[in-house]
């Protein structure tokens, strides 16, 4: 199927709204003071006439002033006349346009979610999009797309990393409109497909990495085996996320500026054996430390003892003096001396 992209149009020669303005006040006064004038002239076809056009102005004038639109900055205005695009309105200022204008903005109403509740009114969050559901937002929705950057913060997903392990992740992306044509014609709902392109990138960068260093894992897809892990490279992550969710939203006309992980965790069916693993890794990495820290003092001990010469051991003396060194070393407790006045033979 044929996909056409509208093309973003910007109507930059529209700042006349307070001329506008101003002339269509202007033409009210001069209608009044004519419509006046030609109730005390008599009646003759020349005021009838007068009287139509004053009357007609004074009923049907104010439609002009629908065509005035009032931007603030980083706002813009797409329009359509009878269901086409005429163009943008982008930037400050107060514009006119032709009044039989709508503007158009499917995903007005609907906000990012920031995991904050609206004091003045509830939220409604799904899958990442929250909803106001204020009286306020639902009766006046604005038409106005906004070009500041934003934030999408998505709810916490479960996850199967690439070792089938669940793990829950958490994200925040930063994004902004530059095509407000794409944004407004091409989707249905630029937030909400926003927010479903995030969560499908989210799983598959997810599944190619282990939630910690595992051997034997490319996660690079260049065949050979790496150190790249959820914990560890959540740089190098969060960036292969950020260029997923632009290649998916480039059609919108969105652009993602950047992608972080806000929140990484086993899931909690496994938390405590995972934890449990960690801690014997850890005690296995510690108890190896300290094995090579004793063999190392017990061969200085033998080569000072045999550099001085003042005693002199036998091969069974040596293993034992280096079985009670080791003993002491490597014990948990404290060594408790004990004295032997006799011989070991």
């Amino acid at each position: 199927m044929e996909n056409k992209n509208v093309e973003e149009i910007v109507l930059r020669n529209k700042k006349n709204g307070m001329v506008v303005l101003l002339g269509v006040i202007a033409a009210y006064v001069l209608a009044i003071g004519g419509f006046i004038a030609a109730a005390f002239c008599g009646v003759d076809w020349l005021s009838v006439l007068l009287i139509v056009v004053c009357v007609a102005w004074c009923a049907f004038g104010w439609i002009l002033l629908c065509g005035l639109k009032v931007l603030k900055p980083q706002e813009a205005l797409v329009l359509t006349l009878f269901g086409k695009y005429v163009g943008t309105l982008k930037g400050e200022g107060f514009y006119w346009v032709n009044p039989f204008c709508s503007a158009v903005n499917p995903a007005a109403g609907t906000k990012p979610s920031t995991g904050s509740t609206n004091t003045t009114g509830r939220r409604k969050s799904e899958g990442g999009v929250s909803i106001n559901l204020n009286d306020e937002s639902l009766s006046m929705p604005s038409k106005k797309l906004s070009l500041k950057v934003m934030t999408l913060d998505n709810n916490k997903q479960k996850i199967n990393d690439c070792l089938g392990n669940p793990v829950e992740i958490g994200i925040v992306v930063i994004w902004r409109i530059v095509n407000t044509a794409k944004a407004v014609f091409n989707v249905d709902n630029y937030v909400e497909f926003l927010s479903i392109q995030t969560d499908s990138a989210l799983r598959n960068v997810v599944r190619l990495y282990p939630y910690d260093v595992s051997p034997n894992v490319d996660t690079t897809g260049d065949g050979v085996a790496d150190e790249g892990s959820l914990r560890g490279s959540s740089e190098v992550v969060a960036e292969r996320i950020r260029e997923e969710i632009q290649g998916k939203v480039d059609m919108a006309g969105l652009e993602i500026l950047e992608a972080r992980i806000t929140y990484l965790a086993y899931a909690p069916e496994i938390a405590a054996v995972m934890l449990q693993r960690q801690q014997a890794s850890a005690i296995i990495d510690a108890r190896k430390m300290i094995v090579d820290g004793a063999v190392g003092m017990v061969e200085m001990a033998l080569d000072r003892l045999n550099e001085s010469g003042r005693v002199q051991l036998d091969e069974e003396r040596k293993a034992a003096m280096v079985s009670n060194l080791l003993v002491v070393l490597c014990g948990n407790k404290d060594a408790q001396p004990i004295v032997n006045s006799g011989s070991l033979y």
